[in-house]
């Protein structure tokens, strides 16, 4: 249904309700900017729960009290330490996954953002930034949970939505008034709030002839010639913006030596996977043909139930990055289409 023919339903349903006409007014102004962006009506919470299909009393223990409705875990960090996650539980889970489909997904982001988007990866932001003479890696501290719900709510009104519903919505979408890790909504909240950082990083590179991306709390610059001294004009655009630098993780790298973006290297004038995960992964596929998948998951303890997939997935991670690495293609065939299942008891 056009825009137009929707407008004028919403109309003759206001008018055939018996509304007052300045009333009508009103909610006319208010749905027309919303349908222009092919965004769902929301007047208050009890038309939110009927979108959602859920109970009032349930999405206003949401609203008030919404660390009932998490499950909190810890995962291992690469670089050490471990990395908090908030999961919804299913019911809320369904709530922002609506509001994912029905709102953040029409959404348009910033065209540096690589990370959490369509048609986009950490191999077209590595891509970027090859050859270039300077390279510059910035990361974000804290990145979701520094993104607060007074953001996502202003972000909501901004869309032309009351401040009310804003709140409901926003609300669904944090965790202790920020936003979690876990929810599928934060990954794409997170793109639409750093837009504006992205502006200003964009316009600050354009001026000083740099290329720059970033994925999730992964920022990159790179060019003929990085002084030292933008890292501290970058740094005050960040803070300026509500985020935080992870100083320990800044390099500027003004060789092509050991370059790394997003899990992939740039220190020759091509994509490629980082030389210690080929030597690592090498060494396993080799024990792998040399003992047999069975006798080799025996051997080394492993308790990955989908071991082989694991391995696999690694595989086809390096070719994704070098679709022509032979071995790499090899050692895909000896996994999937003929394994090789070898025993070491004799």
């Amino acid at each position: 249904m056009s825009v137009t023919k929707t407008y004028n339903h919403w109309k003759r349903s206001f008018e055939k309700s018996g509304l007052k006409p300045e009333l009508i007014e009103e909610y006319l102004a208010y749905i027309k900017p919303l349908l222009r962006k092919d965004l769902p009506i929301i007047f208050d919470f009890n038309h939110l729960c009927l979108l959602l299909g859920k109970n009032p009393a349930y999405l206003a223990s949401v609203i008030n009290s919404n660390n009932n409705h998490y499950r909190e875990f810890y995962i291992p960090k690469r670089s050490g330490g471990a990395r908090k996650i908030n999961a919804p539980y299913p019911i809320l889970l369904e709530c922002q996954t609506w509001v994912y489909e029905n709102i953040l997904k029409k959404i348009q982001i910033h065209p540096s953002a690589h990370g959490f988007t369509f048609n986009k990866s950490i191999i077209s932001n590595a891509k970027i930034h090859v050859a270039q003479n300077h390279f510059l890696k910035i990361d974000l501290e804290n990145f979701f949970p520094s993104i607060k719900m007074n953001k996502v709510i202003a972000f909501f009104k901004s869309l032309g939505y009351t401040h009310k519903v804003s709140f409901y919505l926003a609300s669904i979408c944090c965790h202790n008034k920020e936003l979690p890790q876990g929810a599928p909504t934060s990954p794409i909240l997170s793109n639409i709030i750093a837009k504006s950082l992205d502006n200003r990083l964009l316009r600050f590179s354009k001026r000083f002839n740099l290329k720059y991306t970033r994925y999730a709390d992964d920022l990159a610059f790179s060019g003929e010639s990085i002084p030292a001294k933008y890292i501290e004009y970058i740094t005050h655009i960040i803070k300026s913006c509500g985020f935080e630098v992870n100083d320990k993780k800044t390099i500027l790298n003004q060789d092509k030596h050991k370059r790394i973006v997003t899990g992939i290297s740039i220190a020759e004038d091509e994509i490629k996977i980082p030389r210690e995960y080929k030597r690592r992964l090498k060494a396993e596929i080799h024990c792998i043909r040399k003992y047999g998948i069975a006798d080799y998951i025996i051997k080394n303890k492993i308790k990955d139930i989908d071991y082989l997939q694991t391995v696999t997935g690694k595989i086809n991670f390096w070719l994704s990055v070098e679709p022509n690495n032979k071995f790499a293609s090899q050692a895909l065939i000896d996994l999937i289409k003929k394994p090789v299942v070898k025993t070491i008891h004799k």
